[in-house]
């Protein structure tokens, strides 16, 4: 008997069309597809029925379910559209299929970590000699991964309110260790400063600029129990600038310096 394939990805990239276009499985698929709308509109076969797809809508669909993708078609006037995408099937998929159900379609509040492992797993498979198998299949395990904890964490009611306190949140975490301003999250997501300031704070309980010192204290700590780096260069890895900013924020949180922290562990 033929083995399955642990991953074999048939089709993987990133899709804009500005033209009407429309791909349709009515005897159901025979591959896996993840699809990450980035760009404008669409409308798919949602669980029985035609739904819009807006940016940051994260659909899946399994081998077996009927597939009806729209853009720009007639009825609905729908414009240019942008997405990721990839066809894949395998028994490492089959397994990952099986050990949870999944929303067909989840509003994603942070598309970045998905975005970082989906660019790469479409450069790889550009390749022509198709790519590696065992990095295809590494990046991919890991975007579904990621889907995995994006499902988990996306909000029970997508209000912009929330979506926008969220991409403040994923962008607070992925920049943490560079210079940041309130100015520069806000922008993040599209909203005044003032604004940015009272949606954090009624979604997560804590100030802004106090999340990004927790989060900046959390790099600092692994740092400190992982690695051999001085004190003051840990303090520029973490994003506080200078050693005496790690020392006073430290202390104010743990009571004991840096340097009695260290020496206990």
């Amino acid at each position: 008997m033929e083995q399955t394939a642990e991953i074999d990805i048939q089709l993987c990239a990133f899709s804009r069309h500005a033209q009407p276009f429309h791909h349709v499985f009515r005897s159901g698929l025979d591959t896996y597809i993840l699809r990450l709308q980035m760009e404008g509109e669409s409308e798919a076969l949602i669980d029985g029925r035609m739904e819009q797809v807006l940016p940051g809508d994260l659909m899946l669909f399994s081998p077996g379910q009927a597939y009806d993708l729209w853009i720009g078609n007639k009825e609905s006037k729908l414009g240019p559209s942008g997405d990721y995408y990839v066809m894949c099937t395998g028994s490492w998929l089959d397994d990952w299929w099986s050990r949870r159900e999944r929303p067909a379609k989840t509003r994603i509040a942070d598309v970045v970590p998905l975005v970082a492992v989906w660019e790469p797993l479409i450069v790889e498979k550009r390749r022509l000699d198709g790519g590696s198998q065992e990095i295809l299949a590494s990046l991919l395990k890991a975007l579904c991964n990621l889907i995995d904890r994006a499902i988990e964490e996306a909000p029970i009611v997508s209000t912009a309110s929330v979506l926008s306190a969220l991409k403040m949140k994923g962008y607070i975490e992925a920049h943490a260790n560079e210079p940041l301003k309130l100015e520069d999250i806000a922008r993040q997501a599209g909203i005044s400063v003032t604004r940015a300031v009272h949606l954090f704070k009624a979604r997560f309980g804590v100030s802004i600029m106090k999340y990004v010192q927790q989060v900046r204290l959390a790099i600092a700590l692994r740092l400190m129990e992982n690695s051999q780096f001085t004190l003051e260069r840990i303090a520029e890895e973490a994003g506080f600038g200078s050693y005496t900013y790690l020392h006073r924020v430290f202390r104010e949180r743990y009571g004991v310096s840096p340097g009695e922290y260290r020496k206990r562990k």
